[in-house]
């Protein structure tokens, strides 16, 4: 009867993107003050602007061109960027440094392939070697990772590079150490304080991260990354419509750039529901936006579209534990649908992993995941441990009050799950069948079989009405709520008037005359009974006696029927 409800599964599991990769594309030649001006405040729309000027009035060439791909790389226009240097190439007074500038293009349009073709024409250098060293990570070549690390130095792009990695590995920690051992001594480089912010944030330390973040844009408050990352911090704080109005004037002000940061920024808006709905944008940013998959298969969880969602994560490799925890929730909630112990097995040991992981296991999604893991295997007293661990931040979310009133029911605790139960306020899982037995059940162990029976008086009549009347019947006469055992017996037997049903209704009408000869239950439930059993004589024989008795009784202790 049990039946785990989503799991983690809410609008919070819903992933802003934020950008933590970190090459360092080399400025080349000193140009106008007033250019240097411009790339010193991360102003890369006006350093174009202002080269696009000089580039149709006077100055043509090679380095001008150079300029316009460095600040199209740097805004994020990559396959602007990448068209300036192919055409690059294609001159012979091209330098050879062009390639790797082209590989760093390509890798951050995701052409991985094209990435370390380009970069191996390019001459030996630490550019390359950073380079390739993501792409080792990218195609999960361990081997060839940890060569390109050997050759790392103690320069701050390479030691900002294996900090990225770190970050891309979840491992946060490694990430914030190798910061602060950099701005111990470069105390002025602002961008680092930015990436300790992308780390706290992952980490769910979003008051840590935010002050970080405030601090960067109060010096570049034109930079699209640092506002982004506000933003999603403002979600997790606020909500949806803080983070949305952070993010429209940054939106409009890149709106003439369709680069890889303005989708980024779309993308969010529609999970901010702020600005698109999220089925009119993320579908066609699956394939530029990490996050944009995992959220359009939360859509369609949340839409019911199960199978939908499942095509989407289940070639998906998992990288970061949400999504090892959305596949499990996708699985789990599949695997109950159609009935399928293969899918939910799959989410009970994917919940599993990542609620033992050494980095997971004190957060609150881990002990979610822990406590999902152990109540998948009917383990509820191990469940309660860590639901009860992390109760105080759920305290209003129905999906945990429900899974958390189930497995106080299953080990026995009907008085707490009750009041989780109750604490339920979502229409949808008022009228989900687990959640009608399950209080029913509460109910009549809480010696309330009134509203148990008021439960089923409101439902329609179907297949779990008809459960539900049997649950009724067999707890009340178990409980010695005999009158209502007797109710739910009569219909029953009506319906199908078979020996199981009638055997149960007369021992509870029998059991509420005991009850009554106690004095534990009022007399004017004797009418009632007899209503029960007169008329049912020629099928049972034995009816006549029992209302003999009953009404001889009635008539000595001198009781008007």
């Amino acid at each position: 009867m049990s039946s785990l409800k989503g799991c983690i599964l809410s609008r919070a599991m819903s992933q802003p993107a934020v950008d933590g990769n970190y090459l360092v594309h080399n400025i080349k030649k000193k140009k106008s003050p007033q250019f240097e001006d411009y790339l010193n405040q991360r102003d890369y729309v006006g350093a174009i602007t202002l080269l696009e000027f000089e580039h149709n009035t006077s100055e043509k060439g090679l380095d001008a061109d150079l300029w316009l791909a460095y600040c199209a790389f740097h805004l994020g226009d990559y396959k602007r960027a990448l068209k300036k240097y192919k055409a690059m190439i294609m001159k012979p007074e091209c330098p050879s440094d062009v390639w790797i500038y082209l590989a760093c293009t390509f890798f951050y349009l995701g052409l991985y392939k094209e990435a370390e073709e380009a970069a191996l024409k390019a001459p030996q250098s630490q550019l390359q070697n950073r380079l390739l060293f993501h792409l080792a990570h990218k195609f999960k070549d361990d081997n060839m990772l940890m060569g390109f690390h050997c050759k790392m130095m103690n320069a701050i792009e390479d030691q900002m590079s294996l900090a990225s990695l770190h970050y891309m590995r979840c491992h946060f920690q490694e990430a914030i150490h190798i910061c602060k051992q950099i701005l111990l001594e470069n105390k002025d480089y602002l961008a680092i304080y930015l990436y300790l912010a992308l780390c706290y944030y992952k980490m769910e330390y979003y008051e840590i991260s935010q002050q970080l973040v405030a601090n960067y844009l109060q010096r570049f408050p034109h930079s699209l990354i640092a506002c982004n990352l506000d933003a999603c911090i403002l979600f997790r704080l606020y909500g949806g419509k803080a983070a949305a109005a952070k993010l429209r004037h940054f939106l409009d002000m890149s709106s003439n750039y369709e680069s890889d940061t303005t989708w980024l920024i779309r993308h969010n808006l529609a999970l901010f529901g702020g600005w698109e709905t999220d089925m009119q944008v993320l579908p066609s940013l699956v394939d530029i936006i990490p996050e944009a998959r995992l959220n359009l298969a939360i859509c369609y969880l949340l839409q019911g579209e199960v199978q939908m969602s499942f095509s989407l994560i289940k070639d998906l490799e998992l990288n970061m534990p949400l999504e090892y925890i959305l596949k499990g929730v996708v699985n789990l909630v599949l695997g109950q649908k159609i009935k399928s112990w293969d899918h939910i097995r799959a989410a009970q040991q994917l919940f599993h992993f990542i609620g033992s992981s050494a980095h997971e296991c004190d957060t609150t999604a881990g002990r979610q995941c822990l406590a999902s893991s152990f109540f998948l295997q009917g383990q509820f007293m191990a469940s309660l441990i860590y639901l009860s661990s992390i109760k105080i931040y759920f305290f209003n979310d129905d999906t945990f009050n429900f899974n958390y009133a189930q497995a106080k029911a299953a080990v026995g605790d009907y008085r707490e799950a009750e009041t989780a139960f109750l604490q339920i306020r979502s229409d949808d899982l008022k009228c989900d069948w687990v959640y009608l037995s399950w209080l029913a059940r509460c109910y009549i162990m809480n010696s309330k079989a009134n509203l148990a029976w008021d439960l089923y008086l409101r439902m329609e009549t179907s297949a779990n009405s008809y459960l539900l009347l049997q649950l009724i019947a067999n707890d009340c006469y178990k409980m010695g709520q005999f009158f209502f055992a007797a109710l739910a017996f009569d219909i029953l037997e009506r319906g199908n008037p078979i020996p199981l049903y009638w055997e149960g209704k007369r021992g509870a009408c029998v059991g509420v005359f005991q009850l009554i000869i106690a004095r534990q239950e009022s007399s004017q439930m004797l009418k009632k009974v007899l209503c029960l059993l007169r008329g049912r004589e020629h099928q049972h024989p034995e009816v006549a006696y029992i209302i003999k008795i009953m009404l001889k009784w009635a008539n000595d202790n001198r009781m008007a029927l």
